[in-house]
Protein backbone atom coordinates (compact mmCIF):
# COMPACT_ATOMS: atom_id res chain seq x y z
CA UNK A 1 0.00 0.00 0.00
CA UNK A 2 1.56 3.46 -1.09
CA UNK A 3 0.68 6.35 0.58
CA UNK A 4 1.62 10.34 0.82
CA UNK A 5 3.03 10.59 4.65
CA UNK A 6 1.69 14.29 4.63
CA UNK A 7 -1.94 13.07 4.56
CA UNK A 8 -1.27 9.89 6.44
CA UNK A 9 0.25 9.53 9.93
CA UNK A 10 1.49 5.41 11.43
CA UNK A 11 1.20 4.71 14.27
CA UNK A 12 3.35 1.72 15.74
CA UNK A 13 1.70 0.05 18.67
CA UNK A 14 4.24 -1.88 21.08
CA UNK A 15 2.81 -4.94 19.71
CA UNK A 16 4.81 -4.13 16.20
CA UNK A 17 1.50 -3.44 14.76
CA UNK A 18 1.31 -0.10 12.06
CA UNK A 19 -1.56 1.73 11.68
CA UNK A 20 -2.17 3.91 8.88
CA UNK A 21 -4.63 7.38 9.70
CA UNK A 22 -5.37 10.07 7.92
CA UNK A 23 -3.31 12.82 8.90
CA UNK A 24 -3.21 16.61 9.51
CA UNK A 25 -6.79 17.90 10.80
CA UNK A 26 -8.64 15.15 10.50
CA UNK A 27 -6.06 13.04 12.92
CA UNK A 28 -6.13 15.77 15.92
CA UNK A 29 -10.03 15.92 15.81
CA UNK A 30 -10.55 12.37 15.97
CA UNK A 31 -12.73 11.43 19.19
CA UNK A 32 -10.69 11.32 22.17
CA UNK A 33 -11.20 7.85 22.94
CA UNK A 34 -9.13 7.11 19.50
CA UNK A 35 -6.12 9.58 20.60
CA UNK A 36 -5.80 7.83 24.20
CA UNK A 37 -5.22 4.89 21.93
CA UNK A 38 -3.03 6.76 19.75
CA UNK A 39 -1.04 7.75 22.03
CA UNK A 40 0.38 5.13 23.78
CA UNK A 41 2.88 4.38 20.63
CA UNK A 42 5.32 5.80 18.77
CA UNK A 43 3.51 8.48 15.78
CA UNK A 44 5.17 9.32 12.44
CA UNK A 45 4.41 12.10 10.87
CA UNK A 46 5.28 14.48 8.27
CA UNK A 47 4.38 18.17 7.62
CA UNK A 48 5.30 20.83 5.36
CA UNK A 49 5.94 24.39 6.98
CA UNK A 50 5.79 28.24 5.25
CA UNK A 51 6.39 29.88 8.61
CA UNK A 52 7.76 29.18 12.16
CA UNK A 53 5.93 27.04 14.42
CA UNK A 54 3.14 29.05 16.27
CA UNK A 55 3.68 27.55 19.24
CA UNK A 56 6.01 25.60 21.85
CA UNK A 57 5.71 21.97 22.44
CA UNK A 58 6.76 19.24 25.10
CA UNK A 59 6.35 15.54 24.90
CA UNK A 60 6.38 14.11 28.42
CA UNK A 61 6.72 10.05 27.81
CA UNK A 62 9.46 9.96 25.10
CA UNK A 63 12.13 11.50 23.01
CA UNK A 64 11.35 12.93 19.80
CA UNK A 65 13.26 12.27 16.68
CA UNK A 66 12.52 15.60 13.79
CA UNK A 67 14.46 14.74 10.55
CA UNK A 68 14.42 18.01 7.93
CA UNK A 69 13.71 16.12 4.75
CA UNK A 70 14.09 19.33 2.45
CA UNK A 71 14.15 22.87 3.31
CA UNK A 72 16.02 25.01 6.37
CA UNK A 73 14.99 25.23 10.18
CA UNK A 74 15.96 26.19 13.15
CA UNK A 75 14.80 23.94 16.22
CA UNK A 76 14.80 26.06 19.47
CA UNK A 77 15.14 23.76 22.55
CA UNK A 78 14.46 25.61 26.20
CA UNK A 79 16.97 24.35 28.29
CA UNK A 80 18.30 25.18 32.23
CA UNK A 81 20.83 27.63 30.96
CA UNK A 82 19.04 29.18 27.67
CA UNK A 83 17.50 28.16 24.78
CA UNK A 84 19.75 26.28 22.54
CA UNK A 85 19.71 26.29 18.55
CA UNK A 86 19.96 23.17 16.40
CA UNK A 87 20.57 24.65 12.58
CA UNK A 88 19.29 21.95 9.90
CA UNK A 89 19.88 22.97 6.42
CA UNK A 90 19.09 20.81 3.43
CA UNK A 91 18.82 17.67 5.64
CA UNK A 92 19.72 16.52 8.76
CA UNK A 93 18.27 15.54 12.16
CA UNK A 94 18.03 16.26 15.31
CA UNK A 95 16.77 14.19 19.20
CA UNK A 96 14.29 16.71 21.32
CA UNK A 97 14.90 14.93 24.59
CA UNK A 98 11.47 13.75 26.83
CA UNK A 99 10.08 17.08 28.38
CA UNK A 100 12.03 19.66 26.76
CA UNK A 101 9.80 22.48 25.11
CA UNK A 102 10.41 23.04 21.95
CA UNK A 103 9.50 25.24 18.60
CA UNK A 104 11.15 25.63 15.17
CA UNK A 105 11.89 29.06 13.17
CA UNK A 106 11.34 28.36 9.52
CA UNK A 107 14.20 29.67 7.44
CA UNK A 108 13.01 28.31 4.03
CA UNK A 109 9.85 26.07 3.15
CA UNK A 110 10.58 22.72 4.49
CA UNK A 111 9.22 19.76 5.02
CA UNK A 112 10.03 17.44 8.63
CA UNK A 113 9.63 14.03 9.53
CA UNK A 114 8.02 13.21 13.30
CA UNK A 115 8.57 10.30 15.43
CA UNK A 116 7.66 10.58 18.93
CA UNK A 117 5.25 8.77 21.73
CA UNK A 118 2.86 11.36 21.13
CA UNK A 119 0.29 10.98 24.43
CA UNK A 120 0.01 13.94 26.64
CA UNK A 121 2.14 16.40 23.89
CA UNK A 122 1.63 19.90 25.93
CA UNK A 123 1.39 23.25 24.10
CA UNK A 124 2.21 26.50 25.05
CA UNK A 125 2.10 30.06 23.47
CA UNK A 126 5.28 31.34 21.71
Amino acid sequence: MSFDPQHTYVHLDADGVATALPGGAQFWSLPEQDMARYGSGWLITESAYTADWPNWEMHPNGDEFVYLLVGAVVVLLEQADGVREVALDGSGAVLVPRGVWHTARVLAPSRLLHVTLGGGTEHRAI
